[in-house]
């Protein structure tokens, strides 16, 4: 899940009424969509009875919708993990990545993303994990489901998938007092259109990219121009309103992890350092409009967009993936295309 570089807190607007619930619905059915996806409707937010998980794997923000902790003010001051909890994230970003692949597996034509959600919401707590978008400031279901022009924060609803959508499901999970966090394209149906194909293909070999560059001593500002420079030279856009971002205990924390050229004070890489990257690459412009659910992020001139993520463990010869991908899991035809690791992608070390 994507973190703006300026969070603002939100509040769910489930079962609104009066004169603010009215406006809402007012604008609803007055948004002017910017491609194929509109908005559909969707089942009332789940709640989680506490009985159900231990307390360290449940979230402050389960209840109350706004997180207890913030962001240290300094841009640069980032955490190290120690080893027990490196190996707690361990243990989420395999669940989170167990999560994904069972959702993904879901994705065909005929089938909504709230029965995606379902499914995700469901492993989860099967697995003692709470779904970490849930009421996280609002957001109102447990997974993030981004279909064709829509750039993140998809809100799970009952519009049918169809053949040659494009979708990223991006789910977090959050265990033991941390929190994993990954996401992946899905193609629905056999195949899609070829320009949505290597939109696909460029998204992921920049992300590749991006991340095998990461090692101890390198600047977090670095990634930005690595990923702006790899897909602007095929005719793509990198979007600027939302990052990547440091995460542990925390959702969202330092380093913003930003995906265009920059040169902002973000710290540099140690070992410990736990964060994700996540570009968001888009066919045309990289600038977004905001649907009235206050969520959902959508390309201005309705064009396609794609997005992958890992949760990344800086290590002292190099980085590792903490929501790899596992013995088993289905490869990808962009893994096997890709110029720049073909298979399963595990880390990059000296």
């Amino acid at each position: 899940m994507n973190k703006k570089k300026s969070i603002k807190k939100k509040t769910t607007t489930t079962g609104a009424t009066g004169f603010g619930g009215a406006l809402s619905k007012l604008k609803e059915k007055t948004f002017d969509y910017t491609g194929t996806i509109t908005a559909h409707p969707q089942t009332p937010q789940q709640t989680i009875p506490p009985s159900l998980l231990p307390p360290t794997s449940i979230p402050s923000y389960a209840s109350t919708s706004i997180p207890a902790a913030t962001p240290p003010v300094l841009p640069w001051v980032i955490e190290r993990k120690d080893k027990e909890t490196i190996l707690k994230m361990e243990r989420a970003g395999k669940l989170a990545r167990q999560c994904l692949e069972v959702g993904g597996a879901a994705i065909k034509p005929g089938v909504t993303t709230e029965e995606i959600d379902r499914i995700v919401h469901q492993e989860c707590l099967s697995n003692g994990a709470y779904p970490s978008p849930l009421n996280y400031h609002g957001f109102p279901k447990s997974c993030c489901t981004s279909v064709n022009e829509v750039i993140c924060h998809g809100i799970p609803d009952a519009r049918p998938l169809q053949s040659g959508d494009i979708v990223n499901l991006d789910v977090t999970v959050f265990k033991d007092g941390v929190h994993g966090d990954c996401s992946e394209m899905f193609v629905v149906g056999e195949e899609t259109d070829t320009a949505s194909q290597e939109l696909i293909q460029v998204t992921y070999d920049c992300w590749l990219k991006a991340m095998e560059f990461c090692r101890p001593g390198r600047a977090y500002s670095d990634i930005g121009g690595i990923i702006e420079e790899y897909v602007s030279a095929r005719g793509f856009s990198t979007v600027r309103a939302f990052c990547g971002h440091g995460i542990g205990s925390v959702f969202h924390t330092n380093p913003n992890v930003l995906h265009y050229k920059n040169s902002e004070p973000n710290g540099k890489m140690e070992p410990g350092h736990t964060f994700t990257i996540e570009p968001m690459i888009c066919a045309g412009t990289q600038k977004h409009v905001t649907w009235p659910d206050k969520w959902t992020a959508a390309t201005k001139d309705g064009g396609r967009t794609a997005q992958f993520e890992h949760t990344l463990l800086i290590e002292e010869n190099g980085v590792r993936p903490l929501t790899g991908k596992r013995e088993g899991d289905r490869v990808q035809w962009w893994e096997e295309r890709s110029e720049v690791h073909k298979g399963i992608w595990t880390g990059s070390f000296d």
